[in-house]
């Protein structure tokens, strides 16, 4: 994995645990970590939506190739070596249902 989506990966996991927290507890994390900073929050929030983005589109990048499911089936992190020749990212007999 490139650290572009090293870095996404991160930043989706800390908005994924942060609205976990604000859905479970009423407690934002950001907000409380970072609170005294407004523009530094919306730069946090702005970079975590960004990176879902850039996530959704992971078996575009041509730098890492990585796979993480979609309609390759693949799920993980697989190397998708499509290559544009539309083949599965899963090696023969990795195929999950």
């Amino acid at each position: 994995m490139c650290p572009v989506h090293k870095i996404a990966t991160v930043l989706v996991l800390v908005g994924a645990l942060n609205w976990g927290l604000v859905g479970v507890f009423d407690w934002n994390l950001v907000t409380a970590l970072l609170g005294s900073m407004p523009t530094v929050v919306k730069v946090v929030y702005g970079l975590v939506g960004l990176s879902a983005v850039l996530m959704s589109f992971a078996c575009k990048c041509k730098k890492c190739n990585v796979c993480y499911g979609g309609d390759h089936g693949c799920g993980g992190d697989k190397s998708c070596g499509t290559g544009g020749e539309g083949k599965s990212c899963c090696s023969e007999g990795e195929h999950k249902m």
